[in-house]
């Protein structure tokens, strides 16, 4: 049975995206397309080797590098950033890294109207789309701007094989959760739900491989294709009770975001499941499970993700605290959101147990 519907919209941005082994070395090609001929290089402190590397393939396009990029982007860095790239009069951004990175990025553009260029080095999918979440006093929000949208993104699987496997996990899981809830968006279409089954059937076949052999090329560029895809959705879609309890316990309590994400995903899909079982059915049909949640929980305990948000640092005690605010201003969910049940949800998840089916 196809996807259609008799009434949809679809959009889609204008974005050149490049796939290949050793893409990145296209990256002054990329800079010159753009008419750009000063670029800022933009990473974290882990990989101020890597900005330096980067700097060296724009060639004399660079003029600087700014190392600062930090989970769930800071607004006080944000603005150190944009004062920076002010200062140096760069007309291009060069993002490489992570979703930190990203994020970083954007929220120059959003303050500039810089034009990106993303290399990615996890498979957040945030690169691929027109939305940036940022903190400010313990908050977490989003902004929808297509000022954040990068232009251009170089999925280079060689970046990506040293990726430690802990953290190729919890990314993955990270993006296969655009997906999942895109499948139940309310403004989903025919397109982003073929985007979701594809992106989560990458994963579904190339993670358990690059578990094994890490440096496997094929199966590293396979996984950035879901990550491409399940970004895309993201980016087309709205999302749901998953992103608001991660963007909750990450913003407000400093989890960290992939596997916050991995943990809380087959909880939330379970609870949805209720509402709306009929849209969920291709997880079940691709991870060969009749329950979604239950399938995704046993994919991420297969591939050795964290279960259990105690793990993560997060005190019980905060648990109330984090219902109270997963209720405030909730985002559109299929399912009401009940507080009783959103509690029993993050008590499941916070002991790592299966989610309640």
């Amino acid at each position: 049975m196809s996807q259609f519907k008799d009434s949809f919209i679809a959009n889609t941005a204008a974005v050149r995206v490049r796939f290949g082994a050793g893409v990145r070395r296209m990256l002054g090609e990329e800079i010159e397309s753009l008419g750009a001929t000063r670029a800022l290089i933009v990473t974290t402190a882990p990989q101020a080797a890597m900005a330096e590397e980067f700097a060296a393939l724009c060639g004399s396009a660079a003029v600087g590098t700014f190392t600062e990029a930090s989970m769930h982007t800071p607004v006080d860095i944000s603005e150190r950033a944009t004062a920076y790239a002010k200062k140096i009069g760069c007309d291009v951004l060069v993002a490489v890294g992570g979703g930190s990175t990203t994020g970083l990025a954007k929220a120059i553009a959003l303050r500039t109207d810089l034009p990106q260029i993303v290399i990615p080095t996890t498979y957040a999918g945030s690169e691929a789309t027109a939305i940036l979440g940022q903190t400010k006093n313990d908050l977490k929000t989003t902004v929808s701007s297509p000022k954040v949208q990068p232009e251009v993104i170089l999925y280079d699987a060689e970046l990506i094989t040293t990726l430690p496997i802990s953290m190729t996990i919890t990314s993955a899981l990270n993006a296969m959760a655009h997906a999942a809830e895109g499948l139940y968006a309310r403004d989903s279409s025919p397109i982003s739900t073929l985007l979701a089954i594809e992106g989560l059937r990458a994963f579904r076949d190339a993670l358990p491989k690059v578990k094994v052999t890490p440096n496997d090329i094929e199966a590293r560029g396979e996984t950035l294709y879901g990550a491409w895809l399940c970004g895309t959705v993201l980016g087309q879609v709205g999302m749901a009770l998953h992103h608001k309890l991660c963007h909750t316990l990450g913003g407000s309590f400093n989890l960290p975001h992939a596997e916050t994400h991995a943990i809380i995903l087959p909880h939330a899909i379970a609870y949805n499941r209720q509402a709306v079982p009929e849209l969920l059915v291709p997880i079940s049909e691709l991870f060969g499970d009749s329950n979604p949640g239950m399938a995704l929980y046993r994919f991420a305990a297969q591939m050795g993700a964290p279960l259990a948000l105690r793990d993560l640092g997060l005190e019980e005690v905060m648990l109330d605290k984090a219902a109270d605010l997963a209720m405030a201003n909730p985002y559109w969910n299929p399912r009401p959101l009940e507080r009783k049940a959103i509690r029993d949800l993050l008590q499941a998840a916070f002991v790592g147990d299966a989610p309640d089916l």
